[in-house]
């Protein structure tokens, strides 16, 4: 089985498998690392095919590579049979099931219909069949949300079976909780949904209607279990994704010594030492040493920075090279990176608080519910009547078809590329006419690539220029120099003689230096060429600042002294990126702006290329969150698009955050879609696809009270019996949920219900059949 490394920074490391891999295969994947030595945490995901890893030495980083490349020709699946992989699997599934151990009475009610019914004919046909319809649980990270539809199917497959003082039971427990709510709204002075279901679930137990009581409880959880089935944000994960995962750290004392030291014990004002490769774990000040920042994460900027004393740095952010000693100004808590945290902590729990489209609108009609059911018990003076009223309401449809649109929606965005987290946030993407794009790593690829060889001395061409360059950035392995290396390899420019150049020699931050023959050459920045080089760059002034102005970098080569040509470095922008602006237009969004902690002549040049009108350059993550919140305090709906450990703010500030399936771990926690192809295509496709399903739900809510109205209406007449009035409300039920669980047309373009619906039809079918037994042997019973 192929798992790729997709990230690594400092001691943490990411891997993926673009395969399908099952619960048992990802438990045994994780028992054998678990067992290398070095192996200090795990995360494994098997719905993603991601394990996640982190290691406290060299060696451990070797065997996990050793072991990955073994995995190729052993997958897992060939040991399943094995002991260890029996144990490993029992274990996890003995862990899962102790976190959703269910309350002492629903466990006591449970074993006793099971001791009541073990002895039926069929029943360990019938105990099967609710596996079918409720879906495992398939993940190790027991924090994940399940999409459990087993109190369903109880309901259709087993509740036929049971007998009736069972069934009674069940009914009057279930109902309780229901009836406290509603009774505690009405007390509040509130006349909403949990009011009505609190009078329908009344009327049905008054009148000892056991069934029509359980069917009631059983589709009022459906919906409740769709919130569940919603991203559950918990600030241990949260914490434990941002984590820095570094226990101890050098730090220099007075008298010059270099110790260890717990970072837990670290105070403010101390100096610690870092090296290269190493996670920054504090935020400071540089006081010693030079060296390269990789601050792509926190900041945006796609290309190491140079820290020098007197710089500040973040914690979370890497040292690619050099070595620095920084006096630490904030520590634990109060970094930059755990202020984040704590600001996506707040804004989690204000989206929290937003109620669903479908229960304001149930809302709205409960009163003329009630009115209904006055006016046929004034009319008629039947109780019967008036109950039937209350039972066949308008809410009915709208409490199962919308669940129902949402999941079928979350099911086609799934299978096209955008894992949408819940239903709200399909009702924020309908919303939406403002979008902002962060620009390293999403408008552009976050990749450095060579865009311009640029010669200034006849002497030279094109190809010699860029082979002495790559002889150079060979020996050190950085992005900028790999984007060097990679276009001359390209272009097959290699060096002819092994001694073609003298001993290479990297000043940090600053450039390469060596020799061929007697004439010394240097490639580096301008402040490295003109101020420690001495040598005149003016010739290159006005291409240079053609390249500026593109939202280049550029690189300055000299030989004996004199600049012999310049080098164009980009981030080169994503080839769907301008189609996906303009498709943003076409779809009717106002505004779309973009935000980068890039320099303005850079984001101009951007926004220009992409046909971007608003742009934010050179501002930090807490700025992109106060730029979000700007916007939505005018009134904006906005939708925030970025993969850094910076956007996570905004992304959390905005109305719907979305990532891509590269970005950050944390990025993809936070975010409320994820774009699962890397590729930006999906966005306007998604945001369609949250459209059509809110003109959906809206189409059935227009269905089910135009229907049920004229069933009401009849039935006050006369003109139609309550069981006539009972059997067209159900039809009307059925047809909006199937009308629900159309594929959506924007994702996906073929029409139809698919297995789903057979699925439905078929269990309706079975269901009738059952019905009929039970009337047929119990003659005019109610339970």
């Amino acid at each position: 089985m192929l798992f790729k490394k997709v990230h690594a920074v400092g001691n943490r490391q990411r891997w993926r498998t673009t395969q399908t891999i099952s619960v048992a295969s990802m438990v045994l994947v994780a028992s054998e690392i678990e067992e290398i030595d070095g192996v200090t945490g795990l995360m494994a995901n098997s719905r993603t095919g991601s394990v996640t890893v982190t290691v406290a030495n060299i060696r451990a980083i070797y065997e996990l590579d050793k072991y990955f490349e073994w995995l190729k020709t052993h997958p897992p699946i060939t040991r399943h049979n094995s002991e260890k992989a029996k144990r490993a699997l029992a274990q996890t599934k003995t862990e899962i099931a102790q976190a959703k151990k269910p309350p002492a009475i629903v466990r006591t009610l449970a074993n006793t219909s099971s001791h009541l019914v073990r002895g039926m004919p069929l029943m360990r046909l019938v105990r099967q069949i609710p596996r079918l319809f409720a879906k495992k649980v398939t993940e190790l990270d027991t924090a994940e949300p399940i999409l459990d539809l087993s109190p369903l199917a109880r309901y259709v497959f087993v509740r036929p079976f049971l007998p009736i003082m069972v069934n009674s039971v069940n009914a009057i427990l279930g109902s309780l909780p229901i009836i406290f709510e509603g009774l505690k709204s009405l007390l509040q002075g509130k006349l909403n949904v949990s009011v009505l279901d609190a009078a329908a679930l009344s009327v049905s137990l008054f009148r000892r209607d056991f069934k029509t009581a359980g069917l009631l409880i059983v589709l009022l959880g459906l919906g409740e279990m769709l919130e569940s089935y919603t991203r559950k944000k918990s600030l241990s994960s949260l914490t434990e994704q941002l984590a820095i995962n570094v226990n101890s750290v050098w730090i220099r004392t007075t008298d010059g010594e270099i110790r260890q030291k717990s970072l837990k014990e670290l105070q403010v004002g101390e100096e610690v030492v870092v090296h290269a490769g190493s996670v920054i774990p504090i935020d400071g000040i540089v006081s010693g040493g030079e060296g390269s920042v990789n601050q792509s994460s926190m900041t945006g900027e796609p290309l190491p920075v140079h820290r020098y004393p007197g710089a500040s740095v973040f914690a979370g952010t890497v040292l690619e090279d050099g070595e620095l000693t920084i006096r630490a100004t904030h520590i634990g808590g109060e970094t930059r990176l755990n202020q984040i945290a704590r600001f996506i902590e707040e804004s989690e729990v204000a989206k929290a608080s937003i109620q669903g489209k479908a229960e304001r609108w149930a809302d709205r009609i409960v009163p003329f519910n009630f009115l209904l059911a006055a006016l046929v018990y004034f009319f008629t003076k039947d109780f019967n009547r008036m109950a039937s009223v209350l039972m066949v309401d308008f809410s009915c449809a709208l409490r199962l078809a919308t669940p129902l649109a949402i999941l079928t929606a979350m099911r086609v965005g799934t299978r096209e590329g955008a894992v949408i987290k819940g239903g709200r946030y399909l009702e924020a993407l309908s919303e939406v006419d403002t979008v902002v794009f962060d620009k390293t790593g999403t408008l552009t690829a976050s990749s450095p690539k060579l865009s311009d060889v640029i010669v200034l001395d006849g002497k030279y061409s094109r190809e010699e220029l860029l082979r002495l360059a790559a002889c150079l950035e060979e020996h050190f392995p950085h992005p900028v120099g790999r984007a060097i290396v990679r276009q001359a390899t390209k272009e097959d420019l290699w060096h002819d003689r092994e001694d073609a150049h003298a001993e290479v020699r990297y000043i940090v931050a600053h450039g390469i230096c060596s020799a061929v023959g007697d004439r010394r050459i240097v490639l580096g920045s301008r402040h490295f060429i003109e101020d420690d080089e001495q040598i005149d760059v003016s010739a290159a002034q006005e291409i240079c600042a053609r390249l500026a102005n593109e939202g280049k970098s550029i690189l300055y080569l000299a030989v004996g002294n004199k600049l012999v040509g310049v080098l164009g470095i980009e981030d080169p922008i994503r080839p769907e990126s301008k189609a996906v602006i303009e498709e943003l237009h076409a779809l009717g969004i106002k505004r779309i702006l973009m935000l980068t902690g890039d320099d303005k002549r850079t984001a101009q040049a951007v926004a220009a290329r992409l046909g971007i009108d608003e742009f934010h350059a050179g501002i930090l993550p807490a700025d992109k969150a106060r730029i979000v919140e700007a916007l939505k305090a005018q009134g904006a709906k906005v939708l925030m698009i970025g993969d850094g450990i910076n956007d996570t703010p905004a992304l959390s500030a905005s109305d719907v955050g979305v990532t891509l399936r590269d970005g950050a771990d944390i990025a993809q926690e936070v975010a409320d879609v994820v774009l699962t192809h890397n590729n930006l295509s999906q966005l306007p496709q998604t945001i369609m696809l949250g459209r059509a399903t809110m003109s959906r739900i809206r189409q059935n809510f227009i269905t089910s009270v135009g229907l049920n109205g004229a069933f009401l209406a009849g039935g006050l007449t006369g003109r139609l019996t309550p069981t006539a009035g009972a059997l067209l409300h159900n039809g009307t039920t059925i047809g909006v949920c199937l009308n629900a669980m159309r594929d959506s047309a924007p994702m996906n373009k073929r029409a139809g219900v698919g297995e789903i619906s057979d699925s439905i039809r078929n269990a309706i079918r079975y269901v009738t059949q059952i019905a009929n037994i039970r009337q047929g042997n119990h003659h005019g019973q109610q339970h």
